[in-house]
């Protein structure tokens, strides 16, 4: 009787070890999964407030040059943070993280030149922005600056914006 007690002891003990070891299985695919959750909340916030910056101007009537060039600057700024090389608009497929900036059909965001100091590519910048404001405020009309129409395409692939499209309102 002793030893069948014994038995019954074991077994018990090994029955409760099977569902320890159970309840940690679940609770590990469980964080596991809420971690990949968390992780993708994360991401899909981060690609939000990135293109917040470019959907923005979507829709407003009182979009100008210098807004234009803002946006240029945060495409130009990102493309040399990727150190991605300038690319017509044609070559931009959407599939990573190069922003083209199209202002009437005209590519004018930057790209990151290996041959170029920092220096030297900051001074291209803002030489290149500044002409093109100096270039509008040429066209002020009695109505003021000209005023420009926004879209913005979002890749399906990074979730992040890829090409600001910028036209002007006749």
């Amino acid at each position: 009787m002793e030893n069948a007690s014994k038995a019954l002891l074991m077994a018990g003990g090994v029955l409760l070890g099977i569902m320890v070891l159970s309840l940690g299985v679940l609770l590990f695919t469980s964080f596991g999964g809420t971690s990949s959750q968390i992780h993708d909340n994360i991401e899909e916030n981060q690609a939000t407030q990135f293109n917040s910056q470019f959907t923005s101007y979507m829709g407003k009537d009182n979009v100008t040059i210098h807004d234009v060039v803002s946006m240029a600057k945060l495409a130009t700024q990102n493309n040399q943070n990727y150190e991605f090389a300038h690319r017509a608009p044609a070559d931009v497929t959407g599939n990573d993280r190069y922003i083209s900036v199209l202002c009437n059909n005209v590519s004018i965001e930057l790209g990151y030149i290996e041959t170029q100091t920092a220096e030297q590519r900051k001074n291209q910048v803002e030489t290149h922005f500044n002409d093109l404001i100096s270039n509008e405020l040429s066209l002020v009309t009695a109505n003021g600056l000209p005023k420009y129409n926004v879209q913005v395409q979002i890749s399906d692939v990074t979730k992040r914006v890829y090409k600001v499209i910028c036209n002007k309102i006749t």
